[in-house]
């Protein structure tokens, strides 16, 4: 009997327990997670090609049917005012060759940029004025909201009545239309900041100015550069709209007097021009916005 007992307890003591069994698959799949091969450059490169080709498959085929559509879908009536892609790359060439385009790009861009930079610095002055003291903004507001519902366009005879038609009435009539977007969104900016935010600054024993600088508009930024991104819009539409009447330079007047020369291809080039200066401008932003936004960034990894 004694040797029976001694035969059990050898067995149980051989036998492995359930965490014994347990023990090699997780060792197992811990070495297989370590050991899960990242992918190579080549593969990041194949990856991130085809991303941009997928997000690039609308503009291409938009491309494609504005060059093959005038040849084989419209009538040869329709292919005079609206030519092929190529014709107006064409002409597009022969302005750049001649120095015009470049002329008429730098005239815009110099009001537009003169407009949009005096809206920025008063639309956000102006906004944090408001936002903050709510005496201010019970006794503007309604003055505003009667401006901001005033198109630009609308008061364009006004702007250059009083200022006539040079560079004045221009760079007027940009700085009031990205003037709204940007005032706007800096006071709704600054008045959905996070009470829990304030109340926590305050009880670390910020000041007014520290809790502004460090709190309030770094919390706003996002939503101040949605309007900054507007008025950058804003101010290249409306300048063009501006430059159709009483110019001698700019986009705006190369694609009316190309209109009126009948040169259908510069007019397209045109219009293409400002279609890709306004995308220039919006990337342009964004990267501004990420910049200034790099604080969410990090916060965001940090809880990750």
């Amino acid at each position: 009997m004694t040797t029976t007992l001694t035969q059990k307890q050898e067995t149980a003591t051989s036998a492995p327990g359930p965490a014994a069994a347990v023990g090699p698959s997780a060792a197992l799949g811990s070495a297989a997670a370590r050991t899960t091969p990242e992918p190579s450059a080549g593969r990041r490169l194949a990856n991130a090609a085809g991303s941009v080709v997928w997000k690039s498959t609308a503009v291409l085929a938009f491309l494609a049917l504005w060059e093959l559509g005038p040849t084989y879908l419209a009538s040869p009536s329709t292919k005079v005012f609206l030519p092929p892609l190529h014709e107006v790359l064409a002409a597009w060439a022969r302005l750049f060759e001649a120095g015009t385009i470049q002329g008429h790009i730098t005239a815009s861009l110099t009001r537009s940029v003169a407009g949009f930079g005096a809206a920025l610095v008063a639309g956000i002055a102006l906004g944090l004025l408001i936002a903050w003291y709510g005496r201010l903004n019970s006794v503007l507001n309604p003055l505003l909201e009667l401006f901001r519902n005033t198109a630009a366009l609308a008061l364009l005879p006004v702007f250059t009545l009083l200022l006539g038609i040079g560079e004045e009435s221009k760079i007027s009539i940009v700085a009031y239309a990205a003037f709204f977007p940007v005032l706007l969104n800096t006071i709704a900016g600054v008045k959905t900041v996070d009470p829990l935010l304030i109340r926590a600054a305050r009880s670390l024993g910020l000041g007014s100015f520290r809790l502004f600088q460090k709190v309030i508009l770094p919390s706003a930024v996002p939503t101040i550069f949605t309007g900054i991104r507007m008025a950058g819009t804003a101010s290249i539409l409306v300048l063009i709209a501006a430059e159709m009447v009483g110019a001698k330079a700019g986009l705006g007047y190369l694609i009316v007097n190309a209109q009126s020369s009948f040169l259908i291809p510069d007019m397209y080039a045109g219009i293409l021009t400002v279609s890709l200066l306004g995308l220039a401008v919006n990337f342009l932003l964004v990267a501004l916005e990420r910049h200034f936004s790099r604080w969410r960034t990090a916060v965001g990894s940090a809880a990750s």
